[in-house]
């Protein structure tokens, strides 16, 4: 038996519904992989399963964390795992929807858990954020661990850090660490799917997704967040949406520029998401487009299973 099935791919590509349509069919439960829809209040941004959905099939780290909290990759392969191993034992297959590379490469490889934080490292690289921005950090990134710059947001800046004090440490990319760490530790025996569309219909796709999240009341869901006090927050999560919206609610911006900047920076998260995934030779490729949606390819998705 299979332990893993995963459904994964750049944001917007309708994984949500073909991981629900399977999960049904093998009568098993969902383990979200996407690390925005953790947080609680983030629903429409981050468009979380509905309630509908939730009630149709189970889901696992959907809507548990307050946005304050902190969910690492390493916690999230633990706990996962955990959960995986518990369906396996009840002749179940889980079945894993999202698209954070980061997580559905934790969850299915493993992951180097690293060495410890050093406290001299961070400060330099929070000064240097504060005094350059986070982009330079970015692009400091882009120089040493390519690999793992393209997995992240650009504007992430917990993990940019992350990333460049291990490098610091060892003198090495952390991608080329995880690499290495995968390669001692066995992975799930796991099947992953991914739908392919061409690349202006998938922009369609998503300029259609902003408009339509804004439709269901974006704007007022990070109000909210701002009122609670998670202002910070959403900046250290750098959830696409979010921080476009704030600006426009803080007066930066019209609301019309942050709706295009929301698209934009989408849709190079999307090209992001692709060069990532592109790089595991073990996902399987869909082709889709405006006549053949996602879900015309669950028979042929669970075939893979046999």
């Amino acid at each position: 038996m299979t332990q893993l099935l995963v459904v994964t791919g750049p944001t917007a590509s309708g994984k949500t519904a073909v991981g629900i349509a399977l999960a049904r069919r093998l009568g098993t439960e969902i383990i979200s992989a996407d690390s925005m829809q953790f947080y609680k209040g983030m629903e429409i941004g981050t468009v979380a399963p509905t309630e509908e959905d939730l009630a149709a099939v189970r889901h696992h780290f959907v809507s548990f964390l307050a946005p304050c909290e902190h969910f690492s990759a390493g916690e999230f392969q633990k706990v996962a795992r955990h959960v995986v191993e518990g369906l396996n034992e009840r002749g179940k297959t889980a079945v894993a929807v999202g698209g954070s590379g980061l997580y559905v490469r934790a969850l299915v490889d493993g992951l180097f858990p690293g060495p410890g934080r050093d406290a001299e490292i961070r400060a330099s690289l929070a000064e240097k954020a504060d005094t350059e921005g986070v982009p330079a950090l970015y692009e400091r990134l882009k120089t040493v661990d390519w690999e793992y710059a393209a997995a992240i947001n650009s504007n992430d800046l917990r993990r940019i850090v992350r990333a460049l004090e291990v490098y610091e440490l060892t003198g090495r990319p952390l991608s080329a660490l995880h690499r290495e760490h995968r390669e001692r530790t066995k992975p799930l025996d796991a099947i992953q799917v991914a739908f392919d569309y061409p690349r202006e219909v998938l922009y369609e796709r998503i300029n259609a997704r902003v408009d339509k999240l804004l439709q269901q009341g974006l704007l007022e869901e990070v109000r909210l967040l701002l009122e609670k006090g998670y202002g910070g927050h959403i900046e250290r999560l750098r959830s696409l949406g979010y921080r476009e919206m704030a600006s426009y609610l803080r007066g930066e911006c019209s609301l019309d520029e942050a709706t295009q900047l929301m698209k934009q920076n989408t849709r190079r998260f999307a090209k992001r998401q692709l060069s990532w995934f592109r790089g595991d030779r073990r996902i399987h490729w869909f082709p889709v487009d405006t006549q053949t949606p996602p879900e015309e390819h669950t028979e042929a998705i669970l075939a893979l299973l046999a």
